[in-house]
């Protein structure tokens, strides 16, 4: 298929031929299990409502190593912005085109060569190792990870390290490793009017008008400060829709979406009550629902830490750093499970994009240090 002389390139490129539009797989997982079971892995295949979940797992013995991560990408978008097809594979200056080459097919396929040079040198390691895949990572996440983690609990099943192959690095493959992410708390606010001609305002309420100086101060309000390990909360406005369409129809109704990205030092209680504070003070009827996608999680230290960091600096030379920024993952369904958690993969500079890019070298880098990251928790004494 290659010039390259690359497992791992090889099975990024079958990766990427699958037009696996979230929450579709369109057959990923059943590459990925094929090669699983060739080296020993029992499969068990979870299907929930349209997504496809795998759970793969190698030994019966405790610790338990989880590499997870998802087969389903976002859509391509326009066409005809992308200078090669999104799903056929290409190769130009040292990069490997294609939408999942970087989030996070890339990174699946380091994962499993890398698995498979490990049982091949070490048939028979302490502990066992798994895979966790998903195709309801970009989507609602609703049939994906979460419903996994369910049935691994259901099954007294304990993970207790796990790396997500989430696109971690900024400017190269190891300079930077997420042992955390913020909480994410949404809103959907409706303020309510009254509708009314445009010539008659005082028959009429402008909901428009009502929102006007609540949604500036929530936008103005600082929730709380940063800490050691987080940023400070953050909250964005992400759409506003009001009106008819008529140039003449005073507003009944505004419908407003925004976020919060939160740190350990607010709740989402905390900050639903200052909204709702917030609204009472300026007088505005309104309506308020809100989910919370996922709270923060934090793996200060711990034998996984110190296992990547040592594998990257032997590897690469460099010191990677530490990061909770960013958006979520599929990390916050794990996390609370107990298992020591690093969401490491492949630089991030291209995700999402048009012209979705990895490097190649780094794709082989990537599984050299997953490797060593094996041998580190899976060799040692006492693992």
């Amino acid at each position: 298929m290659t010039e390259y002389n690359s497992p791992t390139l090889t099975l990024t490129q079958q990766l990427i031929e699958c037009p696996s539009v979230t929450p579709e797989d369109a057959n990923c997982q059943q590459i990925i299990a094929e090669y699983l079971k060739k080296i020993g892995f029992t499969l068990q295949h979870l299907p929930f409502g349209p997504v496809q979940n795998l759970w793969a797992i190698r030994g019966h013995e405790n610790p338990i190593f989880v590499f997870a991560g998802h087969t389903d990408v976002v859509p391509p978008g326009e066409l005809s912005k992308w200078e090669t097809p999104p799903f056929i594979p290409t190769i130009k200056n040292g990069y490997l085109y294609g939408r999942g080459a970087a989030d996070m097919k890339g990174s699946l396929a380091a994962m499993i060569t890398a698995a498979e040079r490990f049982i091949n040198k070490n048939p028979y390691h302490s502990g066992s190792l798994a895979f966790l895949i998903t195709s309801d990572e970009e989507g609602p996440a609703k049939e994906g990870t979460v419903k996994v983690i369910e049935y691994l609990k259901a099954q007294n099943i304990q993970l207790d390290y796990c790396i997500v192959g989430e696109p971690s690095g900024q400017n190269t493959v190891a300079d930077t490793l997420k042992n955390g992410r913020r909480g994410s708390l949404n809103c959907y606010l409706k303020i309510l009017g009254k509708q009314g001609h445009i010539a008659y305002p005082d028959k009429a309420q402008n909901a428009i008008h009502h929102a006007l100086l609540p949604l500036a101060e929530l936008a103005a309000t600082q929730w709380d400060n940063s800490n050691e390990h987080f940023p400070a909360t953050t909250f964005q406005i992400a759409n506003i829709k009001a009106g008819t369409g008529a140039t003449n129809v005073i507003p009944g109704i505004l419908d407003c979406q925004f976020n919060f990205r939160f740190n350990s030092e607010s709740t989402p209680e905390m900050l639903l009550d200052r909204v709702k504070e917030t609204l009472k003070t300026h007088e505005v009827q309104y309506e308020l629902e809100w989910d919370v996608s996922g709270l923060p999680f934090l793996t200060k230290t711990g034998k996984l830490i110190s296992a990547c960091m040592q594998a990257v600096e032997e590897i690469t030379k460099i010191s990677p750093v530490l990061s909770t920024k960013g958006g979520t993952s599929d990390g916050r369904f794990i996390a609370p499970t107990g298992a020591e958690l690093i969401e490491f993969g492949p630089c991030n500079a291209t995700i999402h994009c048009v012209n979705e890019c990895v490097k190649i070298e780094e794709l082989e880098l990537l599984s050299q240090i997953y490797e060593r990251i094996l041998e580190l928790i899976l060799l040692s004494k006492g693992a």
